[in-house]
């Protein structure tokens, strides 16, 4: 999983950090709440985990923002207020669920595939333009006839369509279909994006936003043709 991680005590966040990265997640790590809401509104990533008090804005209130933006990303509130009425206003500010430090970290982990477990329980089919995807068989249809995707175009058209007009960052798709978090050279998401507009032909339109990355159009752009 891809996780964002914000939390301002600098050691917890090197000590959550590592130990997540080493069980195989994809990390990043933002130290106040401003930086909280402007990569949560990225919509690359799995689970967010948002310490309650923060420089800026609070834990509580970057879940409302995110909220308020249409962000669903589940999101797990780590802090050291373990009343109940805040735990309370946690999750109806919009927190999926609520650990009190100090925490063992086997429990954090098993909180995260819980809400990654929720994550991936989502409908079997995507679709937008004239293109339908089969998550379960693993198929690729444009109106109708298969078409071959090789595994990783197939990543990367499932995390287009999962976020239909919205603006997926190069550096958010490198980690979603990569795995990987910076590789400022690279020009993968490029060359297979290529590749997606190749086979997929006028069936969908992925479009391009110079210097940032690309966006899917919800729609079948031969629609507007006719």
């Amino acid at each position: 999983m891809r996780l964002l991680v914000a939390e301002d005590d600098v050691r917890l966040a090197r000590i959550v950090k590592r130990g997540l990265e080493g069980e195989g997640h994809v990390v990043d790590v933002v130290h106040d709440g401003d930086a909280a809401v402007a990569a949560g509104l990225d919509d690359g990533f799995d689970v967010l985990i948002l310490d309650v008090m923060m420089p800026g804005l609070d834990g509580f209130e970057v879940i409302r923002r995110l909220r308020d933006r249409h962000v669903d990303t589940p999101a797990l509130m780590l802090t050291a207020r373990g009343e109940l009425e805040d735990r309370v206003r946690g999750l109806d500010s919009g927190a999926d669920d609520y650990l009190v430090k100090p925490f063992a970290f086997e429990e954090l982990s098993a909180r995260l595939r819980a809400l990654g477990r929720r994550t991936s329980v989502q409908a079997p089919r995507l679709s937008a333009g004239a293109v339908e995807v089969d998550l379960v068989r693993h198929e690729v249809r444009v109106r109708g006839r298969a078409v071959e995707l090789s595994p990783t175009e197939f990543r990367l058209l499932e995390a287009l369509l999962r976020h239909p007009g919205r603006v997926l960052s190069r550096q958010s798709l490198l980690a979603r279909v990569w795995g990987y978090e910076d590789e400022p050279e690279s020009n993968a998401v490029d060359l297979y994006v290529h590749y997606l507009r190749r086979k997929l032909g006028d069936a969908i339109e992925i479009r391009t936003v110079r210097g940032v990355g690309y966006r899917l159009e919800d729609g079948d752009p031969s629609d507007a043709m006719s």
